[in-house]
């Protein structure tokens, strides 16, 4: 085991996502390891046997394979703009309970066999949530940004990108102003950079307070 921690991440993934935004605003250095999901590389799954990312192997050997509690861990370790400070533990529960089934069963309802219709009209109650929340300040919990719209946004963006132009159309503009902004921040721009699937023997890609390794392609889509 090396000095740094090992993170086991998919770039898609939302819950990856605020793993890697809060790894990144930490500045906590650490190596990126893109997984393939239908080819899992045997060390992610010995390190963490339930198969799923983010999973964050610390050097004394300990893995932490929850997204919240690695986001917790990094800011833990380093939190120079205050992201423990803005964080709402019920609303992101909310955000991860009934907003993700909503959303899986909206995107995949050939998968979950589901109404997508009324999959989407309950997952826009709860951004409806949001928007009121927006209404007294930029970000969820404050002016500026924190853990809770890290935690959230990765999920509102996948809800956003099912049907583009019905979700432009929604009376939400507080909600598509704040999830715009954060799209188009270059910390979004440095962990959504592109790698290929890790392998044996691959020179390690290390991040560090720039959160942007420097070898990937930093497309957003």
């Amino acid at each position: 085991m090396g000095t740094d921690p090992i993170l086991y991440s998919f770039r898609r993934c939302p819950y990856a996502m605020r793993a890697r935004l809060a790894l990144a605003v930490s500045g906590v250095r650490h190596e990126r390891r893109e997984v393939k999901l239908p080819a899992k590389p045997a060390e992610m799954l010995e390190a963490s046997p339930k198969g799923t990312v983010p999973v964050l192997v610390l050097p004394v050997g300990a893995v932490i394979d929850e997204s919240l509690d690695i986001m917790v861990w990094a800011l833990g370790h380093s939190d120079p703009d205050g992201w423990l400070d803005r964080h709402d533990p019920a609303l992101v529960a909310a955000n991860d309970g009934g907003f993700k089934h909503d959303l899986d069963r909206y995107k995949y309802p050939e998968r979950h066999d589901s109404d997508a219709a009324a999959h989407r009209a309950s997952g826009l109650e709860f951004l409806a949530t949001l928007e009121a929340r927006l209404a007294t300040s930029a970000n969820l919990c404050d002016e500026s940004e924190g853990l809770a719209d890290a935690a959230i946004m990765p999920f509102a963006r996948q809800f956003s990108a099912v049907e583009p132009e019905w979700f432009a159309a929604q009376p939400l503009p507080r909600v598509q102003a704040w999830l715009g902004r954060h799209l188009a921040s270059p910390r979004f721009a440095a962990i959504m950079e592109r790698l290929p699937p890790w392998q044996p023997g691959d020179a390690p890609v290390m991040v560090g307070e720039s959160g942007w390794s420097g070898k990937g392609n930093r497309e957003t889509a």
